[in-house]
Order: structure tokens, then sequence, then C-alpha cells
């Protein structure tokens, strides 16, 4: 596949939100280099949303109470999420699982591990 098809192509499932993290400093805050390999274990890392999945699912109503087993409309609704492509993240580090596509790291996070969004209103203008 071409550069950036596989990451077209990926499909983020329920209340997941796929996040490319912003570059760390290779400094501390006094100045200090940090050797290659370092990292530091921030609680609180951020990145930036590359892709949302379709939100939280939402049960339909039953309305065979009884005879649970019987198909119903297997139609799903779906709550949106907050987050959009483009925001930047600050997200709890504990709850990602970093995944490599096409040589670069992701992070994959539940919606719930992000705990604030920033958001440019002119991508969505």
């Amino acid at each position: 596949m071409m550069n950036g098809e596989k990451l077209k192509n990926l499909i983020v499932v329920g209340d997941r939100v796929l996040i490319k993290a912003r570059t760390q400093n290779t400094a501390t805050p006094g100045g200090l280099l940090l050797p290659p390999g370092y990292s530091t274990k921030e609680e609180i890392r951020y990145g930036y949303v590359i892709k949302t999945g379709p939100g939280y699912p939402i049960p339909l109503p039953s309305e065979n109470h009884d005879e649970p087993w019987k198909r119903q409309d297997e139609s799903s609704s779906y709550m949106p999420l907050q987050a959009k492509e483009g925001d930047l993240a600050a997200f709890l580090w504990k709850n990602a699982i970093e995944i490599t596509i096409e040589g670069e790291k992701y992070y994959v996070i539940s919606h719930a591990a992000i705990l604030i969004l920033e958001r440019d209103p002119e991508l969505f203008a």
C-alpha cells in the first residue's frame, strides 16, 4: 500500500481514539539534554487526534422482553464522541496502547482517558 493508505483504511472501533503523540522535548526544563531512549514516566501526555470511533454504543429498546433470542433490527446507534480529528488532546499515559503504522508510533486510547481537548476552530470552518 502507498504511504498513508493504511491509515486511511483504518477503522477505529467504539469509543476509541487514535492519537499521534506530540514530539517531546529532549531537554529537561533546566536545559539538560536527555539521552536517546530515555523516557520520563509522565502521567499525562499530549497528542493530536487522527481518527475517532463512532462513539458509545446505545442499546436499542427491546420489545420482546420474554423472547430475547429473537433477532431484532441489527442497526446500531451511537452517542458521538467530543474528540474530533485535529484536536490536541491531553490524555492519561497509563491507558494508552502503543501501535506502529507505517513506521510511525500512534496510541489507541479510550475516549474516557482524554482529560482535555484543544480545538483550532479554523480547522472546522
